[in-house]
C-alpha cells in the first residue's frame, strides 16, 4: 500500500492509551510512511490526572504494535507550557526535525490525525501547512473515566476493575495497569484522587461552578529562587512557589506578600519588596490546577546580588529553601501544578523554538 503522506502526527496525553487512541494510531499508520506520536504533559509530576511518565506511555503504545510498525513510529515528548502558541511551536519544531531526517532533500508531506471531541481539540486547527485528517470518534471512552475507575477502586480487587475496562483499553494497557497497581505510586495517587474528589464535592451545591483566585510569589536573589515543598495534598512533597488563596479584604499584591511571609518567614521591609517587584502576570489556563478552575496572579521579585535572606518553613510548607536556578530544569517533574512554567515565564528556563 502506498501511503499518501510522508509523516502522520498523532497528539495526545494517552493517560492511559485506550482503544480510541489505538484506532487513531492505526489510521495514521495507514496514511503515512512514518508516524510521530506526540506525548503531551511529558515532564509533569505524577498526579491523578497525569499518573504515568511519558516513557511509560511510549512503552505501552509501542507494545500494541507489531515489529514492522514499531520501526515506523517515533515518540516526541512535549511539555505543557499552558501557552498555546508556544506549545504549537514546540510541536512543530519536533515534528519538522523528525521530518527532515525522514525526507532529506525535499519537503515532507505531513498530516495531523485527530478527533474533534470538544473545545479541547481546537489545537487541531493551529498547524498551518499540515493536512488535517479529522476522524470520527471510534470508541465512547476517555482517559478521565478510566483513571476515575482505576483510582476509585484502590484498596479493592484491582482485577475486577481492570476486567470492567477490558473493552475500552488494549490488552497491553491492561497488563501495564495491573503491574503498575503494585507500585507505591498507585496507593499514593489513589489517596490524592480521593482528596480531590472530596474537595470538588464540597462545592457541588454552589449556584455557579467556582472559580478560585490565588497568588504566587517568584522571588529571585543572587541566581537563586525561593521555593517551598508542599506539606499537604494535592502535591505533598512537590516543589512549589510560596502562595495561596486571596483573602476578602486584600489586593492580590497584599495577598502575595502575606502568603510569602506565612510560608517562608521572609522578613524584608515593604519598601524593599516594592523596589524588587519587576513584573506580574496572570496564569489562567483552565487545566492549570487539579483542584478546579483556579486563576493565579504571580509576582516576580528580584532582590539583586545580596546575600540570601534567612527563610524558614511555616504554615502549610514542609520546607522553604533557596534553590540555584541552575538546578531548576532538572527538577521540572517535581513541581506542583504549573509552577515550573510560571518560573519559566519569568526566568526563561527552557529554550524557545524559533518561529
Amino acid at each position: 500500500m502506498t501511503q499518501a503522506q510522508d509523516l502522520a502526527v498523532l497528539i495526545g496525553r494517552f493517560q492511559p492509551f485506550h482503544r480510541g487512541h489505538q484506532a487513531l494510531l492505526q489510521l495514521a499508520l495507514a496514511q503515512a510512511r512514518h508516524v510521530a506520536v506526540v506525548i503531551g504533559s511529558a515532564f509533569q509530576a505524577r498526579t491523578p490526572k497525569n499518573p504515568f511518565t511519558w516513557r511509560e506511555r511510549a512503552d505501552v503504545i509501542r507494545l500494541t504494535l507489531g515489529a514492522a510498525d514499531q520501526e515506523r513510529v517515533s515518540f516526541l515528548p512535549v511539555r505543557d507550557h499552558y501557552d498555546e502558541a508556544r506549545w504549537v511551536r514546540d510541536v512543530q519544531a519536533g515534528v519538522h526535525g523528525l521530518a527532515e531526517g525522514l525526507c532529506p532533500g525535499h519537503r515532507a508531506r505531513i498530516a495531523l490525525v485527530g478527533h474533534a471531541k470538544d473545545a479541547t481539540s481546537d489545537y487541531l486547527n493551529h498547524f498551518d501547512g499540515w493536512a488535517l485528517m479529522a476522524a470520527p470518534r471510534q470508541h465512547a471512552v476517555d482517559g478521565t473515566h478510566i483513571r476515575d475507575a482505576y483510582f476509585g477502586h484502590a484498596g479493592k480487587r484491582v482485577e475486577a476493575t481492570l476486567a470492567a475496562l477490558a473493552e475500552t483499553v488494549p490488552d497491553t494497557t491492561l497488563a501495564f495497569l495491573q503491574a503498575w497497581a503494585a507500585l507505591p505510586h498507585f496507593a499514593e495517587l489513589a489517596k490524592e484522587w480521593e482528596m480531590l474528589q472530596r474537595y470538588k464535592a464540597a462545592w457541588v451545591t454552589a449556584p455557579y461552578p467556582p472559580v478560585f483566585v490565588t497568588v504566587d510569589a517568584v522571588v529571585k536573589c543572587a541566581n537563586h529562587v525561593l521555593l517551598i515543598q508542599r506539606a499537604q495534598a494535592p502535591g505533598a512533597g512537590l516543589w512549589a512557589l510560596p502562595g495561596g488563596f486571596i483573602e476578602q479584604r486584600e489586593t492580590t499584591y497584599q495577598s502575595a506578600l502575606r502568603e510569602l511571609r506565612e510560608e517562608t518567614r521572609l522578613r524584608l521591609l515593604d519598601s524593599t519588596m516594592q523596589h524588587a517587584l519587576k513584573a506580574r502576570a496572570v496564569f489562567d489556563h483552565p487545566d492549570r490546577s487539579q483542584r478546579g478552575r483556579t486563576i493565579t496572579h504571580a509576582f516576580f521579585f528580584d532582590l539583586g546580588e545580596r546575600a540570601l535572606p534567612e527563610v524558614q518553613a511555616d504554615d502549610d510548607a514542609q520546607a522553604a529553601t533557596w534553590l540555584s536556578m541552575a538546578q531548576l530544569p532538572d527538577l521540572e517533574d517535581r513541581f506542583h501544578d504549573d509552577h515550573f512554567h510560571i518560573l519559566d515565564h519569568f526566568l526563561g528556563l527552557t529554550p524557545v523554538p524559533a518561529g
